[in-house]
């Protein structure tokens, strides 16, 4: 990855901010946007002036992308207390914006470049009042598929649908580790893993796809007594 630009939204905590940490150690120029601090943009992806400001910026440094990780996302609730100007501020940021920064990078990607979008297991299941943030999940699944043939023979386009992913290295009891059929609650260097991977040579022959990194959370049919599961 050495002297790649990589491109990443929401990098300044949590996985994004695992996923830098691991591009600039492996030599890349990493360009982050988020509203927290960070030593590259600071902003608002929700608003189409930042958007472009931010990609002219890019541009401008290095002529060119090689990897944009659309990682940004946020939840306002839902049903219950997520009103009209939440839910498409969410919209805006976790689906509006991975679709605007790929239309205006479009012509400055490189040969071989590649688009990682992050999802989430919540693109197929979900919590009560949470439709802001699943909707937006299931919206970029979708986004993936439909740009990586918009894309073909430019650049692929694959997205990653983390599980459980512990960002603060929490202690955490043997039933929360049992639910998950690979033994344990997964960490940001299971989903750093997948990108390089994805973004490698090795993956030259897949585009279009998403890829679910759950340790089998998602696989394993619960009944109460399960795996430390109780119905209360």
């Amino acid at each position: 990855m050495k002297d790649k630009v990589v491109v990443i939204t929401g990098g300044a905590n949590g996985i994004g901010k695992a996923i830098a940490s691991e591009f600039i150690k492996q030599g890349a120029h990493v360009c982050i946007i988020d509203k927290d601090a960070n030593n590259y943009f600071v902003g608002d992806i929700s608003q189409e002036d930042t958007l472009i400001d931010f990609a002219s910026k890019v541009i401008k440094d290095y002529g060119k992308v090689d990897i944009l990780i659309n990682n940004a996302c946020i939840s306002k609730g839902g049903l219950l207390n997520c009103s009209y100007e939440d839910f498409n501020y969410v919209l805006r940021t976790g689906l509006t914006a991975p679709f605007y920064l790929s239309k205006l990078f479009m012509e400055y990607f490189s040969k071989d470049a590649s688009i990682i979008n992050i999802s989430s297991t919540r693109d197929r299941m979900s919590q009560e009042n949470t439709e802001s943030y699943t909707a937006t999940k299931g919206g970029i699944s979708a986004l993936t598929h439909a740009m990586a043939i918009s894309l073909a023979g430019k650049v692929r386009v694959n997205s990653i649908s983390p599980g459980w992913i512990d960002t603060s290295g929490s202690d955490f009891s043997d039933e929360d580790h049992l639910q998950h059929p690979a033994g344990r609650i997964g960490r940001p260097e299971d989903i750093v893993n997948m990108i390089l991977f994805l973004c490698s040579d090795k993956a030259g022959f897949i585009t279009g796809e998403n890829f679910t990194v759950d340790g089998g959370m998602t696989r394993v049919m619960i009944y109460n007594n399960d795996n430390g599961w109780r119905y209360k």
